[in-house]
């Protein structure tokens, strides 16, 4: 589903063929909703859920996944909303640095196996650059003697048998703990995954990681005795994805347990880090998240002012929203209210802008006022077209004329 689209027992009961099944689920997502505030998914005036700013996958316990994309366009094309939502991932976590977008144009993958997808990319790049061994100390009664006897071990064990030797050694082996957390992950995922090409590369890997043990209880403690040092730094992604899946550590905590997992981002973050990061990029002198004023100048433990983007030392300054702008009636009073507070306490300001998605290529909007005509500050208003590469710097980079 897109973001805002609504789901009823109606519209799960045509994929799922059962009457009572769709009831079944759509009661665990009426209670995941209810459990969460209706944080993540809001009942609309029909009675139906509706999901609002956050996307991801919702799975039930019954193994139905919701799969919810952001709305980027006035057509809803969810392969193209897809794209769009993975290209803007790759400046929201490192996780997805790596990820390769165009294997989207031959991967009509649901997002769950596209997730799946890119932790077996960082197990791929660990096979290319190397599988850690550490020595591990082995215990064996064996025909000759290696390493330490162990005397105690020994005559208990050997007692009858004066030809074998209970001893310890160390074995150079990749048994250690990091890779028995990664082939507890693809242990687990191989049976989830439906996709041929993820199951085909599991198989790879589990073959790489025959000798390793996977870990059967207290996956907590084994994630607590990783150590990630410079030499162990390309494991880093794999053990994070690997975190996500084993523990159900998703990018936005949820409460209840109405459902057996959820990865979900909230879309006001992942655009404030899209626009911000590529306008790092694109212009001079940039900063994000800027928070040296506060709001009263007597008491700056409170309401400390922070601007998403600021450039050239608060000459600019732009907040994102990440809002379906329709007409002007749909630009909140409360944004123009925090963008003109940042207009007044940075002294050397002369351009504030919200910046939106654009979502209507027909939308025409007056954008350009003057807050203060003594001071000489202007407002803007920005559409960021999500389907370009480059973002509209044109109005959020330019030079300011004096």
């Amino acid at each position: 589903m897109i973001e805002y689209e609504e789901i009823d027992e109606k519209k799960i009961e045509k994929i799922v063929k059962n009457h009572q099944k769709a009831k079944k689920i759509f009661k665990k997502l009426e209670q995941f909703a209810q459990d969460n505030e209706n944080r993540f998914l809001i009942y609309s005036r029909s009675g139906r859920l509706k999901s609002q700013n956050y996307v991801g996958i919702i799975e039930t316990k019954s193994g139905f996944v919701v799969e919810i994309l952001p709305k980027t366009a006035k057509s809803d094309n969810k392969e193209a909303s897809k794209s769009i939502l993975l290209k803007m991932l790759r400046f929201y976590d490192k996780k997805f640095h790596h990820f390769q977008l165009a294997s989207l144009k031959t991967k009509k993958l649901p997002l769950y196996e596209i997730f799946i997808s890119m932790f077996l990319d960082e197990m791929d790049m660990i096979r290319k650059r190397g599988i850690k061994h550490d020595y591990i100390i082995k215990e064996q009664n064996q025909k000759f003697l290696k390493g330490k006897l162990k005397l105690n071990d020994h005559i208990r064990q050997n007692f009858a048998h004066q030809e074998r030797f209970f001893v310890a050694f160390d074995e150079y082996l990749p048994n250690r703990v990091e890779n028995k957390i990664l082939k507890t992950t693809l242990l687990k995922l191989a049976k989830i995954t439906k996709s041929i090409s993820n199951q085909q590369r599991i198989r790879e890997f589990l073959f790489v990681l025959d000798e390793v043990e996977p870990i059967t209880h207290n996956i907590a403690h084994a994630f607590s005795r990783i150590k990630i040092d410079r030499t162990m730094e390309y494991y880093a992604n794999a053990l994070a994805w690997a975190k996500l899946f084993l523990m159900e550590k998703s990018f936005t905590s949820y409460k209840g347990d109405s459902i057996a997992f959820a990865l979900l981002f909230d879309m006001n973050k992942v655009f404030e880090r899209y626009v911000g990061r590529l306008l790092k990029k694109q212009c001079k002198n940039v900063k994000l998240q800027h928070s040296r004023y506060c709001l009263f100048d007597e008491d700056c433990s409170r309401f400390r002012l922070k601007p998403d983007i600021v450039i050239n030392d608060g000459e600019i300054i732009a907040d994102t929203k990440w809002k379906i702008i329709q007409s002007e009636q749909d630009i909140s009073q409360i944004d123009l209210y925090q963008i003109f507070a940042y207009a007044a306490k940075y002294k050397n300001c002369k351009k504030v802008l919200l910046i939106y998605p654009k979502i209507n290529d027909d939308l025409r909007i007056v954008n350009h006022f003057s807050i203060r005509k003594q001071k000489n500050i202007l407002f803007e208003i920005c559409f960021v077209d999500l389907q370009k590469p480059q973002i509209c710097n044109e109005h959020i980079c330019a030079p300011i004329r004096k």
